[in-house]
């Protein structure tokens, strides 16, 4: 994996895009942000003023406007190896589902739907609705992988960044890449680096 393009959205969640963008430079990723204008409130609302243009500068990655769908991963010719939204709102949800976009987000998902590129959406937003369901059937079919944010509780996690890895590693499994971000069942528990 070479390239994968990070989107947020408004769903509450902003330590795991966090803990994602970290793990995938550390596993020499070039990652591309994007944050929707409610996915920015929530970064500095749960991280104490963190905003996607400080995430991107502290990780090296490039970072995309909302509104730029002149932004190369917007075409099929430039589309990235992997899609991640994370967290990814219901709202999110049924715009990709419906191929009904309306901003970059949206669009890089769509085009890595139709270009068979590897698309994970970390849903965050609870209980579920049959339309929420509906959804996310709609975008398994189309070949989209969701991730509820559940964290597991078999490795015996010591810390609520133990939480987050055990999800950020889920969709790490999900997007292809192989790391050493949470514990394996039957395997030594790792220490975070």
């Amino acid at each position: 994996m070479r390239t994968a393009f990070v989107g947020i959205t408004g769903a509450s969640g902003a330590p795991y895009t966090v803990r994602l963008v970290e793990a995938l430079t550390q596993l020499e990723v070039e990652v591309e942000i994007c944050a929707s204008e409610m996915g920015e409130k929530v970064l500095a609302y749960e991280l104490g003023g963190m905003s996607s243009k400080g995430l991107a500068e502290r990780y090296g990655a490039r970072r995309y406007a909302p509104d730029d769908l002149f932004a190369p991963p917007a075409s099929g010719t430039s589309v990235p190896d992997a899609t991640v939204i994370a967290p990814a709102s219901v709202s999110t949800l049924a715009r990709i589902a419906t191929g009904a976009g309306t901003n970059l987000l949206h669009r890089v998902a769509d085009v890595a739907l139709k270009e068979r590129r590897r698309l994970v959406l970390l849903e965050r937003e609870m209980p579920y609705s049959r339309i929420h369901l509906e959804n996310m059937l709609t975008v398994t079919e189309a070949g989209g992988i969701v991730i509820s944010a559940a964290p597991g509780f078999y490795n015996h996690p010591q810390s609520v960044e133990d939480l987050v890895d055990f999800v950020v590693g889920k969709v790490l499994d999900a997007m292809g890449i192989e790391h050493d971000v949470t514990e394996r069942w039957g395997h030594k528990r790792r220490e975070r680096r």
